[in-house]
């Protein structure tokens, strides 16, 4: 059960756009910056943060164009936007080193942020989240930058993607989440359709952009190996023996990394923090 401490909400402004955060107090204690995925959001961190703030500042960043942040105005959800917001978020921490734990999407910007401001990272925690695969570069590849690259044009302008559709209830958001992953309680699920839902007149709809996934080839298709291998923090990476992601041991990511170690939960998918939330936990704050 969810215990009835909650955040205090925050906004700043990067590159234009008004972004949300999470502050969960504690602000004397080091910082921990928790960064979610691709159509996710702040408060989907809720059991993470609950358990942690009592020896950190931890604040919990809604990226552009999801939760109770702005859409970008021209859809600018390229990763080096991204990496600009949470660089103004970090400065807004202060001059010392942050501690960051990022999640799918978010470890891909994240990881980005820590190879090239090595410095201002103290310790950074990859939540089943180093981006694509190697079979996905292979698969690119194969298909060449001018297909992908038409296909994403044409995402782009397809106005039946850009359609946000809407459900009667919360309730049937947070089905729809269960069927997308069953390893989410009902409770958990509820959680997270309660935040990452808004009502409009007509219903209810996810606040995310419809544009926060469509990764232009140019954009996400950068290996992450450079910036891997400038990271100096001590790094744990966590991944899920049931996740759609591959092995990062196996199949070499994880050899850029300069001091890390790699742990994959029996149990859990891709959302690691909700399939197996107590050794998630364990974990965490054994290396933290």
């Amino acid at each position: 059960m969810m215990n009835t401490v909650e955040p205090t909400s925050h906004y700043f402004t990067s590159q234009g756009v008004k972004l949300h955060y999470l502050d969960w107090g504690n602000t004397s204690a080091p910082s921990l910056l928790l960064i979610h995925g691709t159509r996710d959001h702040a408060r989907s961190w809720d059991w993470t943060a609950r358990a942690l703030r009592d020896r950190w500042h931890v604040v919990a960043l809604d990226l552009r164009g999801h939760g109770d942040s702005e859409w970008s105005p021209d859809g600018a959800y390229l990763l080096p936007y991204h990496l600009l917001d949470i660089l103004e978020m970090i400065e807004l921490l202060g001059p010392e080193p942050v501690t960051v734990v990022a999640h799918s999407f978010g470890g891909n910007v994240v990881a980005r942020y820590a190879g090239i401001y090595p410095e201002r990272i103290g310790k950074i925690v990859f939540v089943d989240s180093l981006g694509p695969t190697p079979d996905n570069y292979r698969n690119w590849d194969s298909e060449g930058p001018v297909s992908r690259t038409r296909g994403w044009i044409e995402q782009r302008r397809d106005s039946r993607l850009m359609h946000v559709r809407r459900l009667p209830s919360i309730e049937d958001g947070a089905a729809r989440m269960q069927k997308t992953n069953p390893r989410l309680s009902a409770e958990q699920a509820f959680h997270l359709a309660s935040y990452g839902m808004r009502k409009h007149e007509d219903g209810y709809a996810w606040k995310f952009d419809p544009r926060v996934s469509m990764f232009a080839p140019e954009d996400f298709a950068v290996q992450g190996s450079p910036y891997w291998s400038q990271i100096t923090a001590p790094t744990l990476i966590l991944s899920g023996k049931k996740s759609w992601t591959s092995d990062p041991v196996a199949d070499g990511r994880a050899a850029f990394f300069q001091n890390v170690r790699c742990v994959a939960l029996e149990n859990a998918g891709h959302w690691l923090h909700h399939d197996e939330l107590d050794a998630f936990l364990a974990l965490l704050s054994e290396f933290l």
